[in-house]
């Protein structure tokens, strides 16, 4: 017979994973995911069936199948049976609850393991949970995006020597602040997240660092310079791939997460996001 056993708790990292709009910015900074720790016994040496032995990490959490806890995962069910139900063994609801049942390694010849769902009169002990992973599900529910470029636009006339005024539009997912929540093993995270800086690279060569949306530019402006985010070619893009110079605009979201609960545990995360927009700058003609 072979014997599945969830032990320890390890942290291990995690590789960045991606999000955006027109390009896939990564998370400035990798974070620990937290495992947990199965061994799985080998049936009787030399025998038909058997697998050796070893020690596999698997995620302490699973969205799909709950809470990692002596070997299997376990996830309430919801909803919960009816009464008379088979699964109850017996029990009557509210007498303990009826959980999903998965043991990813599969145990055979152990029907009792096997089952898909199990009565228990109190929840199965789950591996501790990390808030700051919490926080990451949270994040991910937000789907943040790259900035929203309003200006520069791609069929806008821009001319050297003109300033270009640069702003973004706002929204919860290109900007901010977006909240959202993540529960695991009785913990709950909340995070809100909201845009810091975004950092434009203009094509030419120059970057320009935003704290903020930049203003919306109106005519009665004329010439002047952007007085929150703006940029002045000095060169045509005549001489580009595309003819066009391509501006990429880098935004960092600030996320701050918090563990529900007086007192509770908090931290920060940094994500990037980037877009992407090509741009055309001519000459400005001169008509005599």
């Amino acid at each position: 017979m072979t014997l599945c056993i969830g032990v320890g708790i390890n942290g291990s990292d995690a590789e960045p994973s991606g999000g955006g709009s027109s390009i896939h910015g990564g998370k400035v900074a990798s974070r620990k995911k937290r495992t947990c720790s199965a061994y799985f016994a080998g049936s009787k040496a030399g025998g038909p069936d058997e697998k050796g032995s070893g020690e596999y990490e698997v995620p302490c959490e699973d969205a799909e199948l709950g809470s990692f806890s002596g070997g299997c995962y376990y996830k309430k069910a919801d909803p919960q049976p009816a009464a008379g139900d088979s699964a109850w063994r017996g029990h009557q609801p509210g007498d303990g609850a009826i959980y999903q049942r998965s043991c990813p390694f599969g145990i055979p010849g152990n029907e009792v393991l096997a089952e898909g769902f199990v009565w228990m009169a109190q929840p199965p002990t789950a591996a501790a949970v990390d808030p700051a992973q919490l926080a990451q599900q949270a994040v991910d529910k937000m789907r943040l995006a790259g900035p929203d470029i309003a200006s520069p636009r791609a069929a806008g006339e821009y001319v050297v020597g003109v300033p270009m005024w640069m702003w973004v539009d706002q929204s919860p997912t290109t900007y901010g602040p977006n909240s959202a929540s993540a529960t695991a093993g009785g913990v709950t995270v909340t995070a809100t997240a909201k845009v810091s800086k975004i950092v434009w690279t203009m094509g030419d060569g120059s970057i320009v660092i935003c704290h903020g949306p930049g203003k919306t530019y109106s005519p009665v402006y004329g010439r002047q310079e952007s007085p929150s985010c703006g940029h002045t070619y000095a060169a045509t893009s005549a001489s580009q791939p595309s003819g066009a110079y391509t501006v990429t605009a880098t935004s960092t979201w600030t996320v701050d997460w918090q563990v529900a609960g007086g007192g509770g545990e908090s931290g920060r995360l940094v994500e990037s996001r980037q877009s992407q927009m090509q741009v055309a700058i001519g000459e400005l003609q001169v008509v005599r």
